[in-house]
């Protein structure tokens, strides 16, 4: 079944006072464009995290926001008190040299972060990867989920205007079968009125008048219509990644109706000719939201 490449999905995991949630927004792109911001922390752990949005995920605009929160029983916090009273002997130097009135208390000292040094304990990075793909693996479960429901919507439009196209097709089919005796009747006719004081080879003239009355026929384009949209509807059905071949199935498409409408003089066929352009126009643009 077909997926969009338009997304949402968010998962969550706690664990041993550890805490991650996951978001992953996907939209179209030609090929996979993953952006990934997580904490400083743990950020050797992105290219894991890369690697398993890479085997879940095969195409689209990818961004990714990874959230860590710990609260570790072994963490303390240190006071540098040599330099703690080094910043205090250095600003009660400038407040007698400038003449100032504050007086240097503990707010003030607190913004000095490298007085107070948080420690914790160093991180098992497996371990917290452990718990991370878990969170990831449900937002990837609810990013899927999404993607496919999007899909299934996807699927029933562009049958819906496949077959609509199929049924032009043959109403072509059947307003085409008298076309090249039609077309060759008013050459033949137009090329008498212009060399009405000429005299012609008869068998010569239907020979030449044949041929270019046989160039008019538009046989082989429907049948590969046909068959292109034949083609179409069975790439549907697979599973995976199908954007791509979609794309140049309907590109083959586009060109056996253009090849119809610069075949064909006639107004009616001309018309179906231009709503099954629409609607080609109208496949192209879905389709550069499949996956």
């Amino acid at each position: 079944m077909i997926k969009s490449m338009t997304g949402f999905g968010r998962g969550e995991h706690n664990q041993d006072n550890i805490t991650f949630s996951v978001d992953v927004r996907t939209v179209n792109h030609r090929y996979s464009d993953i952006s990934i911001r997580i904490p400083r922390i743990i950020n050797t752990l992105e290219e894991k995290v890369r690697e398993y949005i890479n085997s879940k995920v095969s195409r689209g605009k990818i961004d990714i926001y990874v959230n860590y929160s710990s609260f570790s029983q072994d963490a303390k916090v240190t006071v540098d008190s040599n330099l703690a009273a080094a910043y205090v002997e250095s600003l009660n130097s400038l407040k007698n040299q400038f003449g100032l009135r504050d007086d240097v208390n503990l707010s003030i000292l607190t913004r000095f972060q490298d007085i107070l040094k948080l420690e914790t304990a160093e991180l098992d990075l497996d371990y917290i990867w452990s718990l991370l793909k878990i969170a990831l693996g449900k937002a990837i479960d609810s990013l899927v989920e999404m993607r496919t429901r999007e899909g299934q919507r996807l699927h029933t439009d562009l049958l819906s205007k496949l077959d609509y196209i199929a049924g032009k097709v043959n109403y072509i089919k059947e307003k085409s079968s008298t076309l090249v005796d039609e077309y060759k009747s008013k050459l033949y006719d137009r090329i008498k009125e212009l060399t009405k004081d000429i005299q012609l080879d008869e068998n010569r003239l239907m020979t030449e008048v044949a041929i270019f009355a046989d160039k008019s026929s538009i046989d082989e384009e429907l049948v590969r219509l046909e068959s292109h949209l034949q083609e179409f509807k069975k790439a549907l059905s697979m599973n995976g990644s199908i954007g791509k071949k979609l794309d140049f199935i309907l590109q083959e498409m586009n060109r056996e109706v253009n090849t119809i409408g610069s075949k064909v003089s006639d107004i009616v066929i001309t018309n179906y000719v231009i709503d099954m352009k629409a609607e080609v126009e109208k496949i192209r643009e879905q389709v550069q939201n499949i996956e």
